[in-house]
């Protein structure tokens, strides 16, 4: 029997907007997003709200219609908040491009959201008309997007010459939806590999986000040496970039829920980031393990003053209880593990806030939800015993976009979605990720399908066949690639040559810095799949090599 979360809770069922902004509700004037780089840049609530009804008027104007994508390229600033309630809150689907995307990346989520409006940060431009000339869409479709008003660039306009004016604003109004409405109404699509292939859409709903911030904010407060109403104040570092479902949760409608101060870096440096958690004396930030281990390792750490922080939420890729301990003790605080995956809107499973847990579990079914173990044979396994995820719940997901055979694929007969990842669980509900089923890799928090590399790296001239899984490197995972070359390229080029080929084409984490190395034949069946765990053996062996070939190096 599946089993179910200790905790069970109202949810609203609602659209954001109404959720955010409940009827009859005076939206608070006090700086709710604010930039860290200048504090005087700032929006509250009722600025933003105002901002949503004259953007959400231009999108009428412009003929944007409901459930239609609108995507954005940029890092982050204070309105992405606004773009996100406006698109979303208004019936249409938001959806968030990785600014470090190239121009066939960048492409292909154009061409598969079928966007037909796309607002980009001025830097990225170049990048943008490229994609777009390739997808189809109209250069009129495109318009520029900061918190500053942008001067007219390559004859694209600034995204505030679509906006309503404010006299309009005031009589507009949002459609409220019914609870069958919220259930079934796209409002973000955010890109995941699955379990399997390239980069699909996650379809999340309005219900799903809703209620993923009511879980993750119930989850948070539990345990606490006080209420909820009397909690200390927060102050929050927005670094988690707002593409991401991560960042879209806490740092966009989970400060707005909760009024909690959020303080927007445009992109992650580390050493801006430190002086920004001491500058703006941090509280709680969410992140991931990546970033603990430059807490842990990192020397410039000793430079600043974290003494504010109290707390850190970690997800997006396993933590292991060493490095959770140790920074935990470096910094006097709590690490709060969670675990999730875009299917599952931001997270599932979650360590109650106020306790100081130090054996690396991801904690407890989230309220509402349901959780069975499944073993290789499809039988549900016992406490203690190893089985994949299956979740069932009110922020699981819709499906794939455009894509009946992956939705189909994702979930059991029971409608549990099949996310990959291997747990235990013990007799007090508490679950313990242990391993990985699904063929992607996990780079800094970020999916990276082999098919996509694979696809990649065919495009190569030397190149007759390829495989790519993830080889374990000290503190994650790093894309290896074992190539086959064409026999007139035997020995005219180095795997180093095929690495800094594809270091050209895809984004940062998608690089191959597990390295490349050359091989006779990929391991197929007899279908011609490529025998992923054949792979994952060699990557494991050549980890171990590696180290120890780091280890000689060094006496």
């Amino acid at each position: 029997m599946p089993l179910k979360s200790p905790f069970q809770i109202g949810i609203p069922s609602t659209d954001i907007l109404s959720y955010i902004f409940p009827q009859g509700s005076e939206p608070s004037g006090q700086p709710l997003w604010i930039d860290a780089d200048d504090t005087s840049n700032s929006l509250s609530p009722r600025q933003l709200l105002h901002w949503v009804k004259r953007f959400a008027i231009g999108l009428d104007k412009l003929g944007i219609r409901q459930n239609e994508a609108v995507m954005m390229y940029t890092r982050n600033h204070i309105f992405i908040p606004v773009f996100y309630f406006a698109v979303a809150g208004t019936g249409r689907i938001f959806t968030g491009c990785n600014p470090a995307y190239g121009v066939d990346e960048t492409t292909y989520q154009l061409q598969n959201t079928g966007a037909n409006l796309l607002l980009v940060e001025p830097m990225f431009l170049d990048t943008v008309l490229q994609a777009a000339k390739k997808a189809g869409l109209a250069r009129d479709r495109i318009y520029l997007f900061s918190d500053k008003p942008c001067q007219t660039t390559q004859g694209i306009k600034d995204w505030r010459t679509l906006f309503g004016s404010d006299d309009e604003a005031e009589s507009w109004q949002w459609h409220g939806m019914s609870q069958q409405e919220s259930q079934r109404t796209v409002a973000a699509l955010n890109y995941s590999s699955g379990t399997t292939g390239l980069p699909k859409g996650v379809m999340i709903s309005h219900q799903n986000i809703v209620a993923n911030v009511e879980q993750s904010l119930y989850m948070r407060n539990l345990e606490q040496p006080f209420r909820p109403e009397d909690a200390p104040d927060e102050r929050w570092l927005g670094f988690l970039p707002l593409y991401h479902a991560y960042g879209q949760l806490w740092s966009i409608v989970a400060a707005a829920k909760t009024l909690t101060p959020c303080y927007y870096m445009r992109e992650f440096q580390y050493d801006k980031w430190l002086g920004a958690m001491q500058q703006h004396r941090i509280t709680h930030i969410q992140t991931a393990p990546p970033v603990l281990v430059m807490l842990a390792k990192r020397p410039e750490t000793e430079k600043y003053d974290l003494s504010s922080l109290v707390n850190i939420t970690c997800g997006a890729a396993p933590l292991s209880k060493e490095l959770q301990n140790e920074v935990s003790d470096k910094l006097k605080l709590k690490i709060v593990q969670t675990w999730g995956m875009t299917e599952l809107t931001c997270s599932a499973l979650h360590v109650p806030g106020g306790l100081d847990e130090r054996s690396g579990s991801v904690g407890y079914i989230d309220p509402n939800c349901e959780i069975k173990l499944i073993d290789d044979n499809g039988n549900e396994v016992g406490n203690g015993e190893r089985g994949e995820i299956h979740v069932r719940g009110p922020n699981v997901c819709l499906g794939y976009w455009r894509n009946e055979e992956a939705t189909k694929n994702a979930f059991d007969h029971d409608g549990f979605l099949k996310t990959g990842d291997i747990a235990t669980r013990d007799d007090r509900g508490w679950h313990w990720i242990v391993d990985r089923k699904k063929e992607l890799i996990k780079v800094k928090g970020y999916q990276v399908p082999p098919a996509e590399l694979e696809a990649a790296l065919l495009e190569n001239e030397h190149v007759a066949d390829a495989a790519v899984c993830g080889l374990q490197g000290e503190y994650e995972e790093l894309p290896r690639a074992y190539v086959v070359l064409k026999d007139a390229s035997k020995g005219r080029v180095s795997p180093e040559d095929i690495q800094n080929w594809m270091a050209r084409r895809v984004a940062r984490h998608k690089r191959l810095d597990g390295g490349v190395k050359f091989i006779d034949e990929v391991p197929k069946s007899t279908s011609g799949k490529i025998q992923r765990v054949i792979m994952r053996q060699w990557a494991k062996q050549d980890a171990k090599d590696l180290k120890i070939e780091r280890s000689r190096s060094k006496l």
